[in-house]
């Protein structure tokens, strides 16, 4: 069996989500290939893995009709699902979501999306999130629906021990745009240097990918604050391997992830704190409740209330007993619960289903 996934570009969660069931599909056989339609960082992170990069119509209709795929998940571009159907592709086409922002939200609820989802789509794919299943149950009630788990290769990716920093680090994953809510992280830290002067913030980005107004509204607020700026460290683009070891730095400094985004389909950044022994603050933006209970795993504050954030991050800095079982109790219950070998049978299992399915329909017709 040959599958392949398609979105805009190889960065972010969508990367590591397509690197991580790409490897574990191939170990269960089934061959996985890359279509990204436009490059990106995040393509150095791919490895052993067939990969196309084009948005030429014609390239893309000649590599579908070459490769003879079984099954494509199209991830959040609509036109691309229209146009593979068009190209006479009649094997199994997913539609796939791994996040809403509001403006997506907005599109998913219009009539000419969800006429080109039921013309186009055998099934819907998104992460086992509330918010997500809710959507999709009351405005795609007719259409397959399938909602699990996304994997962590956690037998790869995990805790390394290096020397431990001499000042706790606040560390950040995500891009400057609206939905990652950058400005809370800048707010508490300018807070907690205030109680931490020793403190560092580390900001791990795609600098590829910012937005231009956010980005000049995160230059503008340093410069008015040149103590802050003095502290933050940023760095673009970390090959995937290396950010195990980032954030297990960022875990044994006595310092935290802080998470802020509004709203997040699974939340990668998270969970891959967690397997490297690193704590997380984070707003509840979703799919993290996956992985954060708090107080047990992790901790969440309400996004924009850096008073309560202050008193959560203290905690953090400070209870070293609590702070090593959200440690202990974290990676624990991402070992046990997101395996990569897990996702791809949950993922075959969809195929099948959608194969059964579609054997009875043919046989309705006759």
């Amino acid at each position: 069996m040959k599958v392949l996934f398609m979105f805009y570009n190889p960065s972010g969660g969508m990367e590591t989500l397509n690197r991580i069931r790409s490897k574990a599909l191939i170990a269960h056989g089934v061959e996985s290939h890359l279509l990204y339609t436009f490059d990106g960082e995040g393509r150095n992170n791919i490895k052993n893995i067939t990969t196309f990069v084009t948005c030429e119509k014609e390239t893309i209709r000649e590599i579908i009709k070459r490769e003879g795929y079984d099954a494509i998940t199209v991830c959040s571009d609509i036109n691309m699902l229209a146009q593979l159907r068009s190209f006479g592709y009649s094997g199994r086409l997913i539609f796939e979501l791994q996040g809403l922002g509001r403006h997506e939200e907005r599109l998913l609820l219009t009539q000419s999306f969800k006429d080109q989802i039921y013309e186009h789509a055998d099934a819907i794919l998104y992460p086992y999130n509330q918010q997500l299943r809710e959507l999709m149950s009351s405005n795609y009630p007719e259409i397959p629906q399938y909602s699990f788990d996304d994997p962590l290769d956690w037998e790869y990716f995990g805790y390394t021990a290096y020397p431990r920093k001499p000042f706790p680090i606040l560390g950040w994953v995500g891009r400057l745009q609206s939905n990652k809510n950058w400005r809370d992280f800048l707010l508490l830290g300018q807070t907690l240097i205030g109680l931490y002067p020793d403190l560092y913030l580390w900001l791990f980005e795609d600098e590829t990918m910012a937005d231009p107004a956010e980005l000049e509204d995160f230059n503008e607020i340093l410069a008015n604050n040149p103590t802050l700026k003095a502290r933050l460290i940023r760095y673009s683009n970390v090959p995937h391997d290396l950010m195990a070891d980032y954030l297990s730095i960022i875990g044994d400094s006595g310092g935290f992830l802080l998470s802020t985004s509004i709203s997040e389909g699974f939340g990668y950044a998270v969970a891959e704190a967690m397997l490297c022994r690193c704590p997380v603050l984070s707003t509840d933006s979703g799919g993290v409740r996956r992985f954060i209970t708090h107080n047990k795993t992790g901790k969440f504050y309400t996004q924009g209330r850096i008073e309560e954030a202050t008193l959560e991050a203290i905690s953090l800095l400070t209870n070293k007993n609590e702070r090593e079982q959200l440690i202990v109790n974290a990676e624990a219950h991402i070992k046990r619960h997101f395996s990569s070998s897990v996702y791809a049978n949950r993922f075959s299992t969809m195929l099948n289903h959608l194969d059964q399915g579609r054997r009875v329909n043919r046989n309705r017709l006759r």
